[in-house]
Formats: C-alpha cells, sequence, structure tokens
C-alpha cells in the first residue's frame, strides 16, 4: 500500500527522526515556557493598576494568549489534518489528533477567563458577543473533532472524518479574528498586532507577550509529548494486530 501513496514531505514521512528529534525538543520547550511564565507573571502582577479596570487588568495575562492558542492551534489542526488527508501519512493524523485535546483546553481557558473578566466590565458573566458566541463555536469544532474520532473503531475511516471536519472549522478562525470588526461587539479591536504598532502600554505590553510566548511554547512541548504517546500507541498497537495473525 506504501507505493501507492502520494510521496509525503520528509519531517513527515520519517517517524523515527520525529522521534529523536522529540526527545530532547520537548523537555527544552517545556523548560523555556516555566522560565517565561515565571518572568511574565513576575512583571505582569507588577504593573500598575489599570484606571479603569484596576486589579481585575491581570486577568489579561492569562485570558489573552489563550485566546490567541485557541486560534492557532486549530491552524496547527487543520494544517495536519490537512497533510494527512492528501498525504495518507500516520505522523501527520498524529499531530491533528494530538493538537486537539490542548486546543479545547485553550479555548476553554479563553472563554472561562474571559467570563470572569466580562463579570466586572460588563456586568455579566456571559453575553452573545460575536467574539464570545464564534469562540465558543470554536470550542465546539474541537469537542467534536475529538468526539467523532473517538465514536469510529476503523482508524483509517476516523482519520478521514476527523480531517474532514477540522478542515470545515477552518472557516470559524477568520470569524472569530475579524468578528469585532464585522459586527458590533463588546470587545475591542486588535491593540497587539496592529499595522500601526501596539495600542497597549509597554508596562502592560511585555509581560503579555512573554505570556504569550510561555503558553506558545508550552504548547510546544505538550504536543510533542502527546504525538510521540500517540506513535507509540499506534506502534503497540500494531505489534499486537502482528502477534495475533501470527
Amino acid at each position: 500500500m506504501a507505493h501507492a501513496m502520494i510521496p509525503a514531505p520528509a519531517f513527515l514521512s520519517n517517524p523515527e527522526r520525529f522521534m529523536a528529534f522529540s526527545r530532547w525538543a520537548a523537555p527544552m520547550f517545556g523548560v523555556i515556557a516555566a522560565a517565561l511564565a515565571l518572568a511574565g507573571l513576575y512583571l505582569g502582577f507588577a504593573a500598575p493598576e489599570d484606571y479603569q479596570q484596576g486589579d481585575t487588568v491581570r486577568i489579561m495575562f492569562i485570558h489573552v494568549p489563550a485566546a490567541w492558542m485557541s486560534l492557532f492551534v486549530y491552524a496547527c489542526l487543520g494544517t495536519a489534518s490537512f497533510l494527512s488527508l492528501v498525504f495518507r501519512h500516520a505522523l501527520a493524523d498524529a499531530a491533528a489528533q494530538a493538537a486537539a485535546p490542548l486546543g479545547a483546553a485553550f479555548t476553554a481557558l479563553a472563554l472561562v477567563t474571559g467570563s470572569l473578566w466580562g463579570r466586572p466590565m460588563w456586568g455579566a458573566w456571559w453575553v452573545w458577543d460575536a467574539r464570545m458566541t464564534s469562540v465558543l463555536v470554536l470550542f465546539l469544532f474541537y469537542v467534536a473533532y475529538m468526539a467523532l474520532r473517538a465514536a469510529l473503531d476503523d482508524e483509517a475511516k476516523a482519520a478521514r472524518a476527523g480531517a474532514i471536519l477540522a478542515l470545515v472549522g477552518v472557516v470559524n478562525l477568520p470569524i472569530v479574528k475579524f468578528s469585532v470588526d464585522w459586527w458590533n461587539s463588546l470587545h475591542q479591536g486588535a491593540s497587539v498586532f496592529r499595522a500601526d504598532g501596539p495600542t497597549v502600554a509597554d508596562v502592560f505590553l511585555y509581560p503579555l507577550l512573554l505570556m504569550g510566548l510561555a503558553y506558545m511554547s508550552a504548547f510546544g512541548s505538550l504536543w510533542l509529548v502527546r504525538i510521540r504517546g500517540e506513535v507509540w500507541r499506534r506502534r503497540a498497537e500494531a505489534l499486537a494486530l502482528r502477534a495475533a495473525r501470527a
């Protein structure tokens, strides 16, 4: 069957190379994440109160990076699903499957902390704001992907069905990103990644960026660990099946 597959890029077609790389990269990213998070939290709690939001502004250092990661991880999930669908390579599918729970966790964190931040600012735990609603839909796509994969016993069918669902969900990413521009929203527009530069004061911007990098590094570490675990699981199942047939 292997000769009939479309040739995959080298980094997808060599699991041994990936396993060798991830063996040292995963702990390295974990250490980097811990160091960045400590620095970001220290600077964040050392920052003065906001003149409007007071101490509640500090939720920003947890909420905003989680919101960034909810989109980034789904982009990774979509890319891995596309490569799995096109090249039919197990490592790409393992990467997609490993990313989904992490993305769901980041998205749930963004929703919960957003609710905690919104209560004192807006006077409500939840409003059907365009940004909040589209992020909730994003979370449901993560959950639906994981539920679909778990519901199908056939690994190949589960991979194909999950990849198609993940690619459908990619349509929601620009909706989440531009929802504050397309519809009336309680959320403010982009204040960090802007063509004319950030509008956030440096005393808040630097710890926010450090926390964003910490989240990114933590995801990198956990993603590699989860992919490694998925590779080992599939190898064990293949060996068990081979032994049963012998």
